[in-house]
């Protein structure tokens, strides 16, 4: 089985983004996205090149069902966002829960939030 790894990204700064976080999108097989671009211009600036496939709340059924089955052809899969944690404003809820509830495995990265931003400004 393959790896559901939960990256954050950087929320503004580009050289935000963990050292871990790198690592990863470099070893994974696909990276699902909001945003080709936004996530492509990411990437090009860490010097990655990945295959990327958009997920969003419009094709989030039939992504999931794509995604569970690379997984389970033992590719790793990175999950990110536009900026920040994943699932905290965006789509990916419905991956991780179907993810889980295939018994499949999922590791979260610590990284850049805009919660804990915001706490610490406030």
């Amino acid at each position: 089985m393959g790896i559901l790894y939960i990256v954050p990204t950087p929320i503004g700064n580009l050289q935000d983004i963990t050292l871990r976080a790198i690592d990863v999108l470099k070893s994974v097989d696909l990276i699902a996205c909001e945003d080709t671009r936004i996530t492509g211009g990411l990437l090009h600036h860490l010097g990655i090149k990945k295959e990327m496939t958009v997920l969003t709340d419009n094709n989030e059924e039939t992504k999931i069902y794509e995604i569970l089955n690379q997984i389970a052809e033992n590719l790793n899969v990175a999950l990110v966002s536009d900026s920040g944690t994943p699932l905290i404003s965006d789509p990916g809820f419905k991956l991780i829960r179907a993810v889980v509830k295939k018994g499949y495995k999922v590791i979260p990265l610590p990284g850049a939030n805009a919660v804990t931003t915001a706490l610490c400004a406030s």
